[in-house]
Formats: C-alpha cells, sequence, structure tokens
C-alpha cells in the first residue's frame, strides 16, 4: 500500500483541471437548510457531510439525505475516502429512533441508511443496522428501506441479521476493480464483497442488491467490464457508476476524468448485462437519487 504521503506528493504532480461538465454551479435553499436543522437537531450524522460529497447541495435541496450511523470514525483506511479514521466510539443506542424520527421529519419515500466499518464490533455493527431498520419502519411503515453495508469481515452471520430484517434494498459497494485493491481499499477483499451479495441473494431473492463502482482510479475499462459481468453473475442488480474526486491532496489521485460520453457507453453495458437499473454519471454516488434507481423513475441527468 502507498503512504499517504506518497500519494499527496502524486496528486500534487498529477493535479488534472477539472472539465466544464464537473463544474457545479448550485445555490443553497431553503430546503437545504431545513433537513440541516432536522440533523443538527436530532444529532445525526450524514455520508453526504462526512465524504464531503459533491451532491450535498443537491440532496439537501431535494429533501434527501443518506445517513451515517454508527458515528463518524472508521476503522478502515481506505486511501479514496474522506471519513476519519480514528478510535470509534461505542454505538449510541438512542440513535435507531433518531433516525426514525429524521426520516419522519424530512418526509422520505425512501430512506438510505450507511455506516462507517466497524471492525472493533462483534457483529461489524449489524444488529445496529436492524435496529435503526426497525424503527424507521414502525415510525415510517410507507417509507421503503435501503441500506448500504460494509463486508462484516465475511461474517456470514452478522450479514444474515440484516438479510433477516428485510431491507427493500442492500447494498454493498465494490468501488473500484481488483487490481487497485491494495492502493484504494487495503483492508478489503472483493472476493469476500461479491460472496456477500451472492449469500443475499441466496438467503432472500426478494431483496435487490446494489453496488457502486467509482471511475478515474486508474482503472482500464476492459477491467470495469470485468467486473461488472462478476456483480451480475452475483446476483447484483442495481449498479451505480461514477466519477473519483479526491477529497484532498493526501488521498488518492484522480487518474482521469472521464467522460459524460463514456459514462453513456456504461450505462448501456450494463443494461446489456441484464441489471434491472443502472445509473452511471459524473455525479453519480452509491445513494446518489437512490429513489429514482428503486422506483424507475427518470433521474435528473449530470
Amino acid at each position: 500500500m502507498k503512504q499517504y504521503s506518497e500519494i499527496s506528493k502524486q496528486n500534487e504532480q498529477k493535479m488534472l483541471r477539472k472539465p466544464d461538465w464537473l463544474k457545479l454551479k448550485i445555490q443553497a435553499s431553503k430546503e437545504k437548510i431545513e433537513v440541516e436543522r432536522v440533523l443538527n437537531r436530532l444529532s445525526l450524522h450524514t455520508v453526504c457531510t462526512e465524504a464531503r460529497c459533491p451532491n450535498l447541495m443537491e440532496c439537501y435541496g431535494r429533501k434527501t439525505a443518506t445517513f451515517l450511523i454508527l458515528g463518524p470514525y472508521c476503522t478502515r483506511r481506505c486511501t479514496f475516502c474522506n471519513v476519519q479514521h480514528k478510535p470509534p466510539r461505542s454505538p449510541d443506542e438512542d440513535e435507531p429512533q433518531r433516525v426514525a424520527k429524521a426520516v419522519a421529519a424530512i418526509g422520505l419515500k425512501h430512506a438510505v441508511i450507511t455506516s462507517v466499518t466497524r471492525d472493533d464490533l462483534p457483529d461489524g455493527g449489524a444488529g445496529h443496522f436492524v435496529a435503526v431498520i426497525k424503527a424507521v419502519r414502525q415510525l415510517n411503515p410507507e417509507t421503503t428501506v435501503e441500506v448500504l453495508i460494509p463486508d462484516f469481515q465475511g461474517d456470514a452471520e452478522a450479514l444474515q441479521k440484516v438479510i433477516a430484517a428485510e431491507p427493500e434494498v442492500l447494498n454493498h459497494n465494490v468501488e473500484t476493480v481488483p487490481r487497485l485493491y491494495p492502493e484504494v481499499r487495503p483492508q478489503a477483499d472483493y472476493e469476500r464483497s461479491l460472496q456477500l451479495l451472492r449469500r443475499v441473494k441466496a438467503a432472500n431473492p426478494k431483496i435487490l442488491t446494489k453496488s457502486g463502482l467509482m471511475v478515474g482510479l486508474g482503472e482500464e475499462e476492459e477491467e470495469l467490464v470485468r467486473v461488472l459481468s462478476d456483480l451480475r453473475k452475483a446476483g447484483c442488480e442495481l449498479l451505480t457508476i461514477g466519477q473519483y474526486l479526491a477529497p484532498s491532496p493526501h488521498h488518492h489521485p484522480v487518474v482521469e476524468y472521464i467522460s459524460p460520453e463514456t459514462f453513456t457507453r456504461y450505462r448501456k453495458i450494463g443494461e446489456e448485462l441484464g441489471f434491472l437499473r443502472v445509473a452511471a454519471g459524473p455525479f453519480v454516488r452509491s445513494s446518489y437519487q437512490a429513489a429514482a434507481v428503486l422506483y424507475n423513475e427518470e433521474p435528473v441527468r449530470r
């Protein structure tokens, strides 16, 4: 694994100028302020903020957000991610109820819940995911639930807890091609992630499985297509592909900015491989316009 100092030096040397299609002009709105007030009042974290997502203004403005449970500190140190790597806190027992209240206050018809990776917990935080799912459903019976989960270090029993809670969508991102894992996801395992998706479909075929990738990290197109094929063979049904943007010079450098035309080609390849839904574009993220992906609505193309 390359050290952060090396990555920072590389990034400074390879700073690519952002093309026009990656320049956003979105102003704050009263809806964004309302969402922030709800989150602050209930002391909740979102991946939108912690990961410095470029879609924050837009998503909050559309009155949606992706909840980040189990605290803001991750036990892993992926070189693409802005979430802080620090000793994590004990799970907050009241957090599931606060998430449920936020879903109601914001008026979400589709709630997306993710977490930091908690390798320090016996079940990786699976039980906490279940508590959140149950709390959201109890207070918001009409809301569908999507969970974006870590790999639980391959623990089948931990995964089964989440499967038994029957979220409508279970998402687990492979993030990039296997060749780049040592640099980008040194504590993850590509085959372990595919096995997780296989286990979900084997245990409960009714749960929609989803995964996502970033591009522009240095992958080759043939490698990406091979990953898409692997995901389909694992039973993955929903797919997101978006442009990687380095959160800082200390993170893995952007090797290439992928053109909108290429994203269109990737989307068509995914559809030809048999994915039910494919969202691909420069600003697409794993939970970006997740309701549109789930309900097969026409997303806003960006």
